[in-house]
């Protein structure tokens, strides 16, 4: 009895650990940090009540579209004839190329200029929220372990949640850490996003060679 007991905890365990390591990805992908000077000076000139407001609904947006693709992504692979270590060496590849423009940031940022005024979609919920690198991520999730689809649910609505409370108080923060404080958490995020993209490679590599 205790050692089913003790089974039951440890399994439990790591599935939450598995649950949290996703989420941790999944929340390098939105990369909310990196995200907030781009946001602000998308909405400059808006009154900070109006901000928070678009920040909010640009947030519910993009976690439509990305449940979409959590639970889309495998007939959508299937469709496209795509093998599991395609979606995974591709994967790799845009978290290496994610990383590598958190690190050695651009003028444009990370997603490339975007335009003024107030947004609708784009580019707040697309593509700086749901961007094409989580889109990827989610499909290679899915596609990788159908079964725990759930579980990669849990880890969305984690990573989407401390975005979302990251991103309406963008104004508070950015006074808080000051752009070094942010270029320097951005380019921590990078270098993690960096290392899981390398292990990514290395996991496609062998289940195409191996």
């Amino acid at each position: 009895m205790q050692n089913q007991e003790f089974l039951k905890i440890f399994f439990m365990s790591e599935e939450l650990g598995s649950i949290l390591s996703a989420a941790t990805m999944l929340f390098f992908l939105i990369d909310p940090l990196g995200n907030i000077p781009a946001i602000l000076s998308i909405m400059k000139g808006i009154e900070p009540k109006r901000q928070r407001i678009i920040i909010a609904r640009e947030l519910i947006i993009a976690l439509g579209i990305l449940m979409l693709f959590l639970f889309a992504g495998k007939p959508v692979l299937s469709f496209l004839q795509l093998g599991e270590e395609a979606v995974t060496i591709s994967g790799g590849i845009i978290l290496l190329i994610i990383g590598i423009r958190l690190i050695f940031p651009q003028e444009s940022g990370v997603m490339g200029e975007q335009p003024n005024g107030e947004p609708f979609l784009v580019p707040i919920a697309i593509p700086m929220i749901a961007g094409p690198s989580i889109m990827a991520m989610l499909i290679l999730m899915t596609h990788s372990q159908p079964n725990r689809t759930l579980h990669w649910l849990a880890a969305l609505l984690i990573a989407w949640a401390l975005s979302a409370v990251i991103l309406i108080a963008a104004p508070f923060l950015l006074r808080f850490l000051k752009q070094r404080g942010l270029a320097a958490m951005e380019r921590l995020m990078g270098m993690i996003l960096l290392m899981m993209a390398v292990q990514m490679l290395i996991n496609g590599f062998k289940e195409l060679f191996g």
